[in-house]
């Protein structure tokens, strides 16, 4: 048996990745065809289905499977022996590819990326945002960054904690002007609230010296977007819970305050995820120790 070409797995692979020959062809800048005649080629020098093709539906065999994971880690060895040689000679290069939901991306990650390429000028970041569940392995990227309250299920991605970020009671200088500071958790049983949602109508707040109480504000708006709720608060609308990723500047320049400063109202965690082999790739690591060293805490 002929061994495989590099390039027909790094087709394979893309086509895999992407979904379809189509969306690798648009991903390469090649037509079509050219990614289906490769991947054909391979499969005939082989002596096997790797992918079972109709014109309405594109999936691996059980044998592709196995196949494409070791075709996968052909072709981040090649990259890896590229990219080292580049780092040698110089500074990370390449694309790196990343994920995020549209409030990481917001209010975690968009101030610093700009530096991040002031730092890096070879290095391309493509970040694509969204807040549809991402496959990050079938869909080809580097590296996810999450945020979530929960832990994250084990899986065979690579885990890296960037931060966790504090919920804060905040609220506009004008509301606590007009209807007074509370100063105790029982005391948010008289204010109006911006909540995360219909039922988000009792926050359990926790003391810095670990006592745990359930207080109840009076809801009278709610949103699921933490833009929206910050500026329902800032606009006097009612005290309001939200992370200090979301939050700190507005503290900062004062136009929001934090209310009952010894408790907190939960966390929530800004993780790294990346496909294990991918992780070791110097561009990815690049990105990554930038964003340890400007987020993490």
């Amino acid at each position: 048996m002929v061994s495989p070409n590099l390039n027909d797995l790094y087709f394979f692979v893309q086509a895999v990745e992407h979904g379809g020959f189509s969306a690798a062809g648009r991903r390469l800048g090649v037509p079509k065809s050219t990614v289906s005649k490769r991947v054909a080629e391979l499969e005939d020098r082989l002596g096997v289905r790797l992918i079972q093709r109709t014109s309405r539906s594109f999936s691996l065999t059980d044998l592709g499977r196995d196949f494409f994971r070791h075709a996968q880690a052909s072709v981040i060895e090649a990259e890896m022996a590229e990219t080292i040689v580049r780092t040698h000679l110089g500074e990370p290069s390449g694309i790196v590819r990343m994920t995020a939901a549209v409030p990481t991306a917001q209010f975690v990650l968009a101030d610093h990326l700009a530096e991040l390429s002031m730092r890096y000028p070879k290095l391309h970041l493509s970040l694509h945002v969204s807040d549809r569940f991402v496959d990050i392995v079938q869909e080809g990227f580097d590296i996810a960054v999450r945020s979530h309250q929960a832990p994250l299920p084990d899986s065979t991605l690579l885990q890296k904690k960037l931060a966790t970020h504090p919920f804060f009671v905040v609220a506009s200088p004008d509301y606590v002007r007009t209807h007074g500071e509370p100063l105790r958790p029982e005391d948010l049983a008289g204010h109006r609230a911006v909540t995360a949602g219909q039922a988000d109508n009792s926050w359990r707040l926790t003391s810095d010296s670990g006592e745990e109480v359930s207080a109840s504000p009076k809801p009278i708006f709610s949103a699921d977007e933490p833009m929206v709720m910050m500026k329902a608060a800032l606009a006097g609308l009612g005290l309001t819970c939200l992370p200090t990723s979301v939050c700190r500047g507005a503290l900062a320049e004062g136009r929001l305050v934090r209310l009952l400063p010894d408790w907190t109202a939960g966390s929530i965690t800004t993780t790294i995820l990346m496909p294990h082999r991918r992780g070791q790739l110097p561009a990815v690591r690049a990105v990554v120790d930038f964003l340890s060293e400007r987020i993490g805490t």
